[in-house]
């Protein structure tokens, strides 16, 4: 089975974010910093070489696969900053519809610029998203 690459690491956060995207790009990325650090209580720190993580948790699959993931995250992806999130229930879905300009993946939020979402309806998408990590799979 292979090795699940997106690990802690020991990388500087400022590091990364001083080598990638431009600079209204890294001024988005401060303030989802500290957005984050505020909804998880946790600091940021670098998972595999390019993910700004927050909180962990265990997952195990139904393949006998297990790892370790931030609760959430952010990273800078070409024109693009994502954010890591879990959109499963019906209320996030409508607080999408409400978000803003973005793209939705199966956990990936796509956008360009963070002032053009709804900080409110981000900061709500963010908590439940995290209070269902942390109920199936638990985490800290």
């Amino acid at each position: 089975m292979a090795e699940t690459k997106t690990k802690p690491t020991g990388m500087s956060v400022e590091y990364y974010l001083s080598r990638r995207g431009n600079e209204q790009q890294r001024a988005d990325c401060r303030r989802l910093i500290t957005l984050l650090r505020k909804i998880t209580r946790k600091p940021p720190k670098m998972w595999g070489p390019s993910i700004v993580g927050f909180g962990s948790y265990k997952y195990v699959y139904e393949s006998g696969h297990s790892g370790e993931a931030p609760l959430t995250g952010f990273a800078i992806r070409g024109r693009h900053l994502v954010i890591y999130l879990l959109p499963d229930s019906y209320e996030q879905h409508a607080l999408l519809d409400k978000l803003g300009p973005h793209s939705m993946g199966k956990s990936c939020l796509y956008f360009k610029r963070l002032d053009e979402l709804d900080a409110k309806v981000l900061e709500k998408l963010l908590k439940l998203s995290i209070a269902r990590l942390k109920k199936r799979h638990g985490g800290s």
